[in-house]
């Protein structure tokens, strides 16, 4: 349960099959913060996986697309509620997003999101794709390479200063 973030204890273990083992851990140790928040996770993975026509089992990539989704929602209602004076709540927010953070890659570098940004623009120039037109495609492929290791908003704002 104790490590650092953005580390998986075993990298032959999926995301989903992690999430598990640890929430069995969280059981055991009768931490109520850590069981809840996974439980919660779990949940929202089981929803996306029969969600649709036919149920699908999701791959890790998925599974940190809802992790991530996961923590936004955690720092969005930490801030609605610090700014109706529930600070109380606004902190149980931010403990859930600490849980919930292990699960995610280490952030990039600035200087390795600067890098990969100007190849993929470099790639779109050659495609004859430029300007501000050329930037939601840019984004796409700029994500695609990340994994999650940049949040969307500091790749926006690289590819929008590159071009």
């Amino acid at each position: 349960m104790n490590r650092p973030a953005g580390t998986l204890v075993d990298m032959s273990t999926t995301l989903k099959e992690q999430l598990r083992s640890d929430l069995t851990d969280a059981m055991k140790a009768r931490d109520a913060l850590t069981t809840s928040v996974l439980r919660m996770t779990l949940t929202a993975v089981s929803t996306a996986e029969v969600s649709g026509t036919e149920s699908t089992t999701l791959d890790d990539t998925a599974v940190l697309a809802i992790i991530i989704g996961e923590v936004k929602r955690r720092v969005e209602s930490a801030g609605i509620y610090a700014a109706a004076g529930r600070q109380e709540l606004a902190a149980t927010e931010h403990a859930e997003r600490g849980v919930l953070e292990r699960y995610l890659p280490a952030a990039m570098a600035d200087d390795e999101l600067n890098t990969i940004v100007t190849e993929e623009v470099a790639a779109a120039a050659e495609r004859g794709a430029t300007g501000p037109k050329a930037m939601g495609g840019i984004i796409g492929a700029v994500r695609a390479r990340t994994g999650g290791a940049a949040e969307s908003s500091r790749i926006a704002a690289a590819v929008k200063a590159a071009l």
